[in-house]
């Protein structure tokens, strides 16, 4: 089974849409597991939930850490490893430089269909529009407050006779249908060989005289003119009994692949028919992976391929 990414869970309440997301993670198929449940309420409900059902809990209490409190919370999710953190009833204004630090990794549920009604009384501001429909949004969390980019959505019919409770109960059994869902689909996009072969294609095509082309019916990119062009990164989809999605790289000669596959078995690999040519694979259909780690390997791979006019120039840049 793959590795499973690590969610945390903020709560400032009953926590019905963190217990949706540990039910949920019990599939077998479920790219994630529910790590960690904390916020910024010490007695909130949802915790004795999260500890019965085995879930670590870290009850902070916002009011008494004062300003610390986001660096409390980011010191946990560090320690935890968390790979994406989902606000459930988190009810507390996040600051802008935290929610850079998890920008793309916290996702949060939001009961209307947005844009529409952000904010607090949503159900109120539903029935006051006369809307036909309301629902529930999951989006990525920005500096903007529910403004950030819709993951899903799901509608759910407006009643002649609703009250924002009687709204309010109907919505809330669509938020537990939609929230695991969404982020299952979130994580799995990172295990999905197109996403990630887009990912490394950003990356590679940054370089300078790089084209895209296939090897032996893989992506792969070359530098250099159309006549004498290398190739300097290829994409690897589960070929030969290797089980990850990963891309190849060249790097200085056997005893470094070596060395690396044998330090971090987790991260490299060695291609079959690919090997023995110096190109060395790295493991890319997993949580936390360094992309940066990645460009770096490409560079490297593109300066090793590419035609010394090309190599002198980049170390003229260099050098300023």
């Amino acid at each position: 089974m793959a590795e499973r990414s690590r969610v945390a869970v903020l709560i400032s309440g009953r926590g019905s849409n963190m217990a949706a997301l540990i039910y949920a993670s019990r599939a077998e198929d479920c790219p994630y597991e529910v790590a960690m449940v904390t916020g910024d309420k010490p007695d909130a409900d949802g915790f004795e939930i999260a500890r019965a059902e085995g879930v670590a809990t870290e009850a902070l209490n916002a009011r008494e850490l004062g300003a610390s409190y986001w660096t409390r919370l980011q010191q946990l999710l560090e320690a935890a490893s968390i790979d994406l953190v989902a606000l459930a009833g988190f009810m507390r204004i996040i600051p802008e430089e935290f929610v850079a630090k998890w920008d793309g990794r916290m996702v949060n549920i939001h009961p209307s269909l947005l844009p529409r009604h952000k904010g607090l009384k949503s159900h109120e501001a539903c029935l006051a529009a006369g809307d036909k429909f309301s629902g529930a949004t999951v989006h990525l969390v920005s500096p903007d407050v529910d403004g950030g980019e819709i993951l899903g959505q799901v509608e759910v019919a407006v009643l002649s006779n609703d009250t924002p409770d009687s709204l309010a109960e109907r919505v809330l059994i669509a938020e537990h249908q939609l929230y695991p869902d969404t982020v299952i689909r979130y994580l799995n996009r990172t295990r999905d060989f197109d996403w990630i072969t887009n990912k490394v294609g950003e990356l590679a095509l940054a370089l300078p005289e790089t084209g895209f082309q296939t090897s032996h019916g893989s992506p792969g990119w070359k530098v250099g003119s159309k006549s004498s062009s290398k190739f300097f990164g290829i994409m690897w989809n589960r070929h030969h009994g290797e089980e990850n999605v990963g891309v190849l790289v060249k790097c200085s000669g056997q005893d470094e692949m070596a060395q690396l596959i044998e330090a971090e078995p987790e991260l490299y690999f060695r291609p079959a028919y690919y090997g023995p040519s110096d190109w060395i694979g790295i493991k890319l259909d997993r949580p936390r992976v360094d992309w940066d780690h990645v460009a770096g390997w490409l560079q490297r791979s593109w300066a090793a391929m590419a035609p010394p006019r090309l190599t002198k120039l980049l170390r003229v840049a260099n050098e300023f």
